[in-house]
């Protein structure tokens, strides 16, 4: 679902719901952490638009990704305080009973960017279609590769190993857009294509990335592709090619389209990314909680689909036939953080 300027702008006003909650309906929010750029714009979209609605707003996050205790700890105080909703950045699906006990309570509950294992779990997901931002940037570094791509030597560097949706569907979607086979598009790492180096843990973040990054180097020193699962990742990897006096040998490419990611785009650093819209996620999200309170209204999947499309760009400055993207001038007028 490609986005206009014009379409995103409008879409992420916030609708004045005049009366259509009580002040005293509580909205949450629950994101992996509160440092990532992609969270903290979160944070203001859904504060912004519970702010409007009138509704509370409570917000909580994890240390760092993959802290699900903590979570679990927010969503069961949001339970306690009498939440009508609740907006969740899973850590992992660790939090999925706690959510059931919250849906069972009669919490509306939807996930936001990470979909979770257990369906049961949320009453709907508002996200990028990370599949396809995934298999956006890998049909671009095929492309820019040419021939050199059936010998590609590919880094992969995810989140964690827990099989989180967000970083399976972005970790596969690459993967199959490069042209690799993947046998189980539901976990990472079940291809067995040689040019696949191999799969290492950051965190999703720049130091993640570097120790990721410098980890499969000392494994092949010629990698000349470099897979990260978001734009504080990419950085760190970059960080460790730069080290090695290889920052010219590999492409990078990542997914978010932060500001600091597309003026890394525009530098060069990274090669394309795909950008997805934070704000776009949690605006739309209270206001499905503010629907929920004012008259038990539940929000519908996008069309064709399982989720909420909140949509998704490539960005690149260096375009190529047959994958459709924005250069980073427009990435620029559309990013966040």
């Amino acid at each position: 679902m490609k986005l206009s300027t014009k379409a995103l702008l409008s879409a992420a006003a916030i609708a004045l719901l005049a009366g259509s909650a009580s002040a005293a309906d509580l909205a949450c929010l629950i994101t992996k952490n509160n440092t990532n750029p992609f969270f903290v714009k979160m944070k203001e979209g859904a504060e912004a638009a519970a702010k409007a609605a009138g509704l509370d707003f409570q917000a909580f996050a994890g240390e760092k990704d993959g802290d699900s205790a903590t979570q679990i700890n927010a969503i069961e105080n949001c339970v306690a305080a009498g939440a009508k909703g609740i907006l969740i950045t899973a850590s992992n699906d660790s939090v999925g009973p706690a959510l059931k006990d919250a849906r069972a309570a009669g919490v509306l509950v939807i996930a936001l960017d990470t979909a979770l294992g257990d369906a049961d779990a949320q009453d709907m997901t508002f996200a990028t279609d990370n599949f396809q931002a995934g298999l956006l940037i890998g049909q671009w570094a095929k492309a820019t590769m040419g021939d050199g791509a059936a010998t590609a030597k590919i880094a992969m560097l995810d989140i964690n190993k827990d099989n989180v949706s967000v970083d399976v569907q972005r970790d596969t979607g690459f993967l199959k857009g490069f042209g690799v086979e993947v046998p189980d598009l539901t976990v990472m790492s079940s291809e067995t294509d040689p040019r696949v180096i191999g799969h290492e843990s950051t965190d999703a973040s720049p130091e993640g990335g570097l120790r990721g990054m410098e980890t499969l180097l000392a494994k092949d020193p010629d990698i000349n592709v470099v897979y990260t699962i978001n734009e504080p990742t990419a950085e760190g990897a970059y960080q460790a090619l730069k080290n090695a006096g290889k920052e010219n040998q590999a492409i990078i490419v990542s997914v978010d389209g932060g500001c600091p990611g597309i003026a890394s785009v525009k530098a060069g650093t990274i090669g394309a990314t795909s950008q997805q819209y934070p704000l776009l996620m949690a605006s739309k999200g209270i206001e499905a909680i503010a629907a929920f309170a004012k008259d038990g209204t539940k929000p519908a999947a996008t069309d064709g689909l399982t989720f909420f499309n909140t949509g998704v760009n490539l960005v690149t400055d260096k375009p190529v036939d047959g994958v459709e993207s924005i250069d980073s001038t427009k990435g620029t007028e559309l990013c966040w953080g």
